[in-house]
């Protein structure tokens, strides 16, 4: 059977969350330069401003994902300008690390707020937006945190986990739609959101632009699980198959049953989980 030839992206209009800097500046760039009209969207607007002429996007907007109101009216705004979506990437994220029992709700509820309840309601609005048009592209930014387990992030890993999940069981629900859907997984990516983070053997570090190219690869090419690097994808398979003895042995002799929490303390954990603290709307985590 003949491939299909991979998809064009000249000319389509992509919204991208949390593009002004790591995954979402590199993604917003990588599409750019495959032709594609792009708007940069993050909490941050100045800073989506400079990223957006950086990287020649067509727009960039101020918009905070956890304001579902404001979300959606900066999609309209972004129709409005440039043009119907074909492509949205909730790519917005936050991390906080340390052990479970001291986490505060504060951190809990801003996890579940930006990885979980923003990306759906982004997801259902892009899916009002293309199922009508009979084409589209969803692609959700997951990790490798939401199919293998992270000591030391377990919030983290379950809001990943809720992303798979979603995506999994909606996959079903837009057979023969039009509208595609990809989530992605990465490794340890050398972002602002891995700052400080401790190495193993293990725990590999990425590129940026290494998550974007798989990206825009699905784009073209549709897939549902998007691993980054691909190689990831034959050894999730591998280690989810042994016995969970021979896998805490594995996890125990390459160090990544402790390496998250002995990233605490270090300068740049603290700077991330400041900024990620300040940008809370309220001290309790909820409207």
């Amino acid at each position: 059977m003949a491939r299909t030839p991979p998809r064009s992206l000249r000319g389509k209009v992509a919204f991208v969350t949390g593009a002004a800097r790591g995954i979402g500046r590199a993604t917003a760039g990588a599409l750019v330069q495959e032709g594609a009209r792009v708007v940069v969207a993050d909490l941050d607007g100045e800073r989506a401003t400079r990223t957006a002429t950086e990287i020649g996007a067509t727009a960039s907007l101020q918009v905070d994902v956890t304001d579902h109101a404001a979300f959606t009216a900066a999609l309209d705004e972004a129709e409005a300008d440039v043009g119907p979506l074909d492509v949205l990437i909730n790519n917005a994220g936050v991390m906080s690390i340390g052990a479970f029992a001291e986490e505060s709700m504060v951190a809990t509820y801003r996890q579940f707020e930006i990885n979980v309840f923003s990306l759906i309601h982004g997801t259902r609005e892009g899916i009002r937006r293309m199922r009508p048009r009979g084409h589209g592209h969803v692609v959700n930014l997951a990790s490798m945190a939401g199919v293998a387990p992270i000591p030391g992030a377990a919030t983290y890993a379950a809001s990943k986990h809720a992303v798979v999940g979603l995506c999994e069981s909606l996959w079903w629900e837009l057979r023969g739609t039009g509208v595609d859907l990809s989530y992605v997984l990465p490794v340890l990516v050398d972002t602002d959101l891995a700052g400080g983070m401790k190495r193993t053997r293990a725990t590999k570090l990425i590129a940026p632009e290494q998550v974007a190219a798989e990206i825009v690869g699905a784009l073209k090419v549709p897939r549902l699980a998007v691993y980054a690097p691909r190689s990831m994808g034959p050894v999730t398979k591998v280690t989810g198959a042994l016995p969970r003895a021979l896998g805490n042995r594995l996890m125990t002799a390459s160090g990544s049953d402790h390496v998250v929490l002995d990233s605490l303390g270090t300068p740049e954990r603290a700077a991330y989980e400041q900024r990620v603290a300040a940008s809370a709307p309220t001290a309790d985590g909820r409207r």
